[in-house]
């Protein structure tokens, strides 16, 4: 028995939940200070599933509910130690195969040891710092709440994802760029989705060419300016930053030199004056007009491109760089950057200096051997699976580059005598369904190694992992699970309705006191010590097959079936103990006594019990009434009980009603099944007796026919439904 210190915070989990997922209420508290693990074999219907999916909940702070009846109030407490809330990623939920549960961005942290990610980490922490800052003052140097990340990305380069080569590329064209003539133009105004959409419109966009073509005819007339050179805004940035650098303090002139004639500018007023008096000249032109209120019709029929109209207004001489707009966005976005150029050279500066090391760091991940060829490693080995797992985008996924790992698959034949690389949809193709599933351990696998990586503290749930699993594949995720039991970070509830896996996980590692069974008392759920783990019969109901009436008729099962394996059907003894779970001619006058004398000769004793001349048939029902009162839990004896009870009852009934002596005499095998069939016959309009019966035939069986040599329980038969169809056999009387 383990007992982990007290520094982990979930040594004790309370769990007390109402009406969450058809679970009405379970309050239940888990002692992992004595235990890493809990089993919990559960029938199919009584609370597994909902429990896991509670869980889950929690993990993910989704609110928990009841499907079926949602107006009920749902109350979910999952407590720690000192009271508070487990959730979030201190709870990691395993259920059945679910091929969307993979590596993740965070099990991507297993790619490198600490020390070489922290140091890649910083690096890039610190270009990502200067990055952002860059990008906030470009979000408000265009007065945009864009992300210009992939803005300036797409405007440079062909992807959204080329940030750095985008920023690259530009940065000889922003030194050597004079000014920013459109650093102050709103980006939203003209690079949204409305705007292209009304630039597509034939009619908008033919009158934009015509003032195009208008306003270059007036630029190659213009005295002064000259398309793609000096134009109106370039020649008001001009005066303004020859200004703002004291050029015209200092008694320096500019020459401006037109076909005709030649000026000598000495101020910056002057200048303007010229600038503005040439602008005027030609937007006044009243061709360049006509075509401008062209536009301006256009766009205001359409209420999406408002706002432009209105810009355009204002900033007239816009309109003739429209005509392409991807060349009009790339002069936009340099003219932002020139603006904020300290900030940009900051962050390019970040870039070079980590460009080296970064390199190095790389290089060094490529050799190193982390957790997670480990863990490939150890699913390689451990597992049974036709197929070999290695990582193909290490440094991919190191770098940043890719945020999730690509996993190579090379399948191998059963000889090795051949192999083949083959995709994940391929692989799952032609995998078993027990091995997909053994796959799927691998993204289990890798999670949990994420977690230890982080000494993150873990509730883990485990639903029905190693169902349908070959017994290879099965045994490994059970030494698998005892592995994180003992790294003393997890604190494992595996629940399983396969109590062969529930047996084998008590004999591998989970002590005895801390299997437990589910069972549904009326509207509550509660989780009891199992018991009957190991060979129910050898173990306890033949120690106690002389004190204990209810493991005695319990036994019967079991000693039909060593007499069945031992000397055949033909023995006498086997011939007296199905007489005792059938209806038979000799039923009646079966006594304990002879019962006795059955086990005495199996199991070379010699007792006796009290009461040797009672009915064996008496004897079932007085117990049977007891265990309709008996309080709920693991009762395999009680359940065993009462479908003996029900079926000798049932029995009994029919053969009175059909009062055929002759025909229950030929009856050689599946009586039950042949007596319904002959009662319904003659008795078609007794529809309530027919469906009791048929219940029967159902529910009764295989809590009888007990295999004692492979024990598989048959405690999924909830005692509430045996009781109630014991009580409607009852009452057919």
């Amino acid at each position: 028995m383990l007992t982990f210190p007290r520094r982990y915070a979930m040594n004790r989990v309370r769990i007390a939940l109402k009406n969450c997922y058809g679970i009405k209420d379970l309050i239940q508290t888990l002692d992992f200070a004595s235990t890493p693990a809990y089993a919990i074999y559960a029938a199919n219907g009584v609370m597994k599933s909902s429990l896991a999916l509670t869980f889950r909940d929690a993990a993910t702070g989704k609110p928990s509910e009841d499907r079926i009846f949602p107006e009920r109030t749902t109350t979910r407490s999952i407590t720690d130690d000192a009271g508070d809330e487990i959730s979030g990623d201190r709870i990691l939920v395993v259920g059945p195969v679910d091929e969307q549960f993979g590596p993740t961005e965070k099990t991507a942290t297993l790619l490198v040891d600490a020390k070489l990610k922290k140091e890649y980490d910083d690096l890039h922490l610190s270009i990502d710092s200067a990055k952002a800052a860059f990008l906030k003052a470009i979000q408000e140097q265009g007065k945009s709440k864009r992300n210009f990340e992939p803005e300036i990305s797409l405007a440079f380069t062909p992807s959204a994802a080329q940030f750095e080569d985008a920023v690259v590329r530009i940065r000889k064209e922003i030194a050597k760029q004079a000014d920013a003539p459109l650093a102050n133009m709103p980006y939203d105004v003209i690079f949204n989705d409305q705007v292209a959409t009304a630039l597509n419109n034939a009619t908008i966009r033919d009158a934009i060419g015509d003032y195009i073509t208008r306003y270059n005819q007036l630029l190659e007339a213009s005295m002064f300016f000259k398309k793609g050179m000096f134009d109106y805004y370039n020649a008001a940035q001009i005066a303004k930053q020859l200004a703002e650098n004291g050029f015209f303090d200092a008694k320096h002139t500019v020459t401006l030199r037109g076909a005709t004639k030649t000026l000598e500018i000495s101020s910056q007023k002057e200048l303007e004056s010229v600038v503005a008096e040439e602008k005027s000249a030609l937007l006044s032109d009243k061709e360049l007009r006509k075509r401008f209120e062209a536009v301006q019709k256009q766009l205001e029929k359409n209420t999406a491109v408002r706002e432009l109209y209105r810009f355009l207004q204002e900033n007239e001489v816009i309109l003739s760089k429209m005509g392409n707009l991807p060349q009009l966005k790339e002069s936009v976005l340099k003219s932002y950057i020139k603006a904020r150029e300290p900030l940009y050279e900051a962050m390019m500066q970040r870039y070079e200096q980590a460009e080296s090391r970064l390199k190095d760091i790389e290089s060094e991940a490529k050799r190193q051997r982390t957790e997670w060829e480990i863990a490939i490693d150890k699913f390689n080995d451990r597992f049974f699976v036709p197929f070999r797992l290695e990582v193909r985008n290490r440094t991919e996924v190191i770098s940043g580059a890719e945020p999730i790992i690509d996993l190579g698959f090379k399948y191998v034949d059963m000889d090795d005598s051949a192999s083949a690389t083959v995709d994940k949809p391929k692989l799952l193709q032609v995998l078993s369904t027990g091995e997909r599933k053994a796959f799927y351990i691998l993204n289990v696998l890798f999670e949990v190694e994420r977690r230890k990586k982080a000494a993150l503290e873990t509730i883990l749930i485990v639903d029905d992992i190693a169902d349908s699993f070959d017994y290879q594949n099965k045994y490994a995720i059970i030494h698998y699970l005892k592995e994180i039991s003992e790294d003393g970070l997890f604190k494992l509830v595996i629940m399983t309705h396969n109590f062969d896996f529930f047996r084998t996980l008590e004999s591998r590692f989970i002590g005895y006191p801390f299997c437990l069974k589910a069972s549904k008392n009326g509207a509550s759920v509660s989780l009891v010590k199992a018991y009957g783990i190991r060979n129910i019969f050898a173990n306890d109901w033949k120690h106690h097959f002389f004190d204990d009436p209810k493991k005695k008729i319990a036994s019967v099962t079991f000693l039909r079936n060593l007499v069945e394996m031992t000397t055949g059907e033909t023995d006498q003894r086997y011939t007296k103990l199905t007489s005792m779970v059938h209806w038979k001619g000799d039923t009646p006058t079966l006594t304990v006594a002879d019962l006795d004398a059955i086990f005495n000769s199996l199991c070379n004793t010699s007792g006796t019990s009290p009461e040797p001349t009672k009915l064996i048939c008496d004897l079932v029902h007085e117990q049977a009434k007891t265990c309709l009162e008996a309080p709920g839990g693991m009762n395999l004896e009680n359940t065993i009980l009462l479908a003996m009870a029900t079926r000798l009852a049932a029995e009994r009934f029919m053969i009175e009603k059909i009062d055929d002596a002759a025909f229950v005499a030929g009856i050689n095998a599946s009586q039950t099944q042949a007596l319904i069939a002959r009662f319904k016959n003659a008795f078609a309009s007794e529809a309530d007796a027919s469906r009791v019966m048929d219940q029967v035939a159902i529910m009764t069986p295989e809590n009888i026919h007990v295999n004692a040599f492979m024990y598989e329980p048959i405690v999924d038969m909830s005692d509430d439904h045996l009781r109630k169809l014991y009580r409607d056999v009852q009452a057919l009387k």
